[in-house]
């Protein structure tokens, strides 16, 4: 028994009887010009109306979405007065986040010499890399080359890239699919040992390095295994989100103060360097978008690092993964892997027609969708209300043969598997949903900022991915910029020579928002997505 209902079967029937037909034809690519008119006319990021420009701090005038931008000018949780004088620990690097960049970063300190405490804000390995499915980048095959892959990440993110954050993406690719291995990574192989790679969206090569659908899940196991095993030097310390940078009277970043979320204290952890690494904001849902990120989502790293005075940078870009689940409606939202398209699957609309070639770069695919459902009225409209497009799983079984489904996709099987969704055997109802912040923190190539003792990695960063990340480029930049993160903090903190602690930037950023007229309620970061039903 399928768990769709009558009407939507009725639309799979005429999926079903076109499968044929395109299998013989394939569906051509854009032109420039065309991917330049369809983003313009429906992707999110080109609605002037849906973003404002924050009127204080380094980067005032900076563009971002209205819900990220209240936010940015919200009020501190604490005072300048706060008392710094009794830390709860202190550390050589002080690592904010639990995700992959910061076990990256805690693992190459760690090996550089350095004590590491690792604050997150909620268990270690809660973050956005436990749920990227697709799988990790790296130009390592004789026909490929660390010069074809940057011109494939330029080319993706519209030419606006950092030049010298994307050469240290791909130039550390190969050297980051061996240390993941090394340290007992699972990679998808042949029987003789030899790496299976795929293609993305916006790839020339296919240099897509795979552990089934759990990429992002089993480098975290791997990572978090290996920073246990190493307690004696890195300390990690789970439920205390950061709410703020701590500088010092040269103003250089001497650790953070953290809450307690199960008693509401705030503590202060001091450092000698911090690496920030707390991901992204999908969470805020701008524009109403459902979202694949997890539960602490909320750009907490942009609020507190831009108070302390780090520019921002490219945060009018954000990424919405053409693939979210839309039905049912228990995981709307849910990351459909590109992987799946990859492998053979085709977006299809109502009437079984293919409207559009599989692997565009993201935000030209999104945007495509969005088109087809709005403007073509050629959508799928579930019982809530949401507006979808068919993704014909079943084609990848038809084109490589039975059992191919299960055997690169065992986790989506059974995730629709639950809802008597079989999509080994029927398509699967999709739509674009929020998945990934573009820009950030601006950071150079060794991941320090304009914060002296501070360094980003991962996704709280802005410049490595332009306007538009490619598959595969999110998990290979939390392990490349955490790692050199993490080398640049302890490098640093064996040269610091730290000030006496102090809270200045918060009373400077008080006192600007009287001055800019910034009234606000809005306290943050707020640590956590308020769902709560009112009246």
């Amino acid at each position: 028994m399928s768990g769709y209902p009558d009407y939507m079967q009725e639309s799979i029937r005429k999926v079903e009887s076109t499968r044929t037909k395109r299998l013989k034809e394939t569906f051509p690519a854009m032109s420039m010009e065309q991917r330049d008119d369809v983003l313009n006319a429906f992707h999110p990021d080109y609605k002037g109306e849906t973003f404002h420009a924050i009127r204080l701090g380094v980067s005032k005038g900076q563009r971002m979405p209205i819900e990220l931008a209240r936010l940015v000018e919200g009020r501190p949780h604490i005072g300048p007065d706060f008392d710094l004088s009794d830390p709860m620990a202190e550390t050589d690097v002080l690592v904010i986040g639990g995700g992959g960049a910061g076990a990256s970063a805690a693992l190459l300190a760690q090996e550089q010499g350095a004590k590491v405490t690792i604050v997150t804000k909620l268990r270690f390995g809660d973050a956005n890399t436990m749920m990227a499915q697709g799988g990790i980048q790296a130009a390592d095959r004789p026909e490929d080359s660390p010069a074809i892959h940057y011109l494939d990440v330029i080319g993706g993110g519209h030419f606006t890239n950092v030049p010298d954050l994307v050469e240290a993406l791909v130039m550390d690719a190969p050297w980051v699919i061996k240390w993941l291995e090394d340290l007992g990574m699972m990679f998808d192989k042949e029987p003789d040992g030899t790496m299976i790679e795929r293609h993305g969206g916006g790839t020339s090569r296919k240099r897509m390095h795979s552990a089934r659908d759990y990429s992002g899940a089993e480098i975290m196991r791997t990572l978090r295994d290996e920073v246990r095993s190493r307690e004696e030097d890195i300390t990690v310390i789970e439920f205390s989100p950061a709410v703020e940078l701590v500088l010092d009277d040269k103003g250089q970043a001497v650790g953070a103060v953290v809450m307690n979320l199960e008693t509401g204290v705030y503590d202060y952890v001091k450092a000698k360097a911090v690496v920030m690494a707390t991901g992204g904001g999908g969470r805020l849902h701008y524009q109403g978008f459902p979202t694949t990120n997890h539960y602490g989502a909320t750009a907490d790293g942009v609020v507190i690092a831009y108070r302390a005075g780090a520019r921002l940078g490219y945060l009018e870009s954000m990424q919405y993964h053409p693939t979210g689940a839309a039905f049912p409606e228990q995981i709307l939202g849910l990351l459909v892997t590109e992987k799946v398209r990859g492998l053979g699957a085709q977006p299809v609309n109502k009437h079984g027609e293919q409207f559009v070639y599989p692997l565009e770069p993201r935000d030209v695919e999104a945007a495509s969708f969005i088109r087809e459902c709005k403007e073509r009225d050629n959508g799928i409209i579930t019982p809530t209300g949401q507006p979808a497009v068919w993704l014909d799983s079943p084609m990848i079984e038809i084109i490589q043969g039975p059992g191919a489904i299960q055997k690169n996709l065992p986790a989506m099987v059974r995730q629709f598997g639950r809802f008597d969704i079989d999509i080994t055997k029927e398509p699967m109802l999709v739509y674009p949903t929020l998945h990934y912040q573009n820009g950030g923190v601006r950071l150079k190539a060794d991941s320090s900022t304009d914060v002296p003792g501070l360094f980003i990695a991962g996704e709280v960063s802005g410049g490595v991915h332009g306007h538009n990340r490619l598959m595969g480029n999110s998990l290979l930049e939390i392990t490349v910029f955490g790692r050199r993160a993490g080398r640049s903090a302890a490098l640093y903190a064996h040269e610091a020579k730290p000030g006496q602690p102090n809270l200045n930037h918060v009373a400077a950023w008080n006192k600007e928002m009287k001055e800019a007229g910034v009234e606000t309620d809005v306290v943050s970061p707020i640590l956590l997505p308020d769902y709560a039903r009112r009246k």
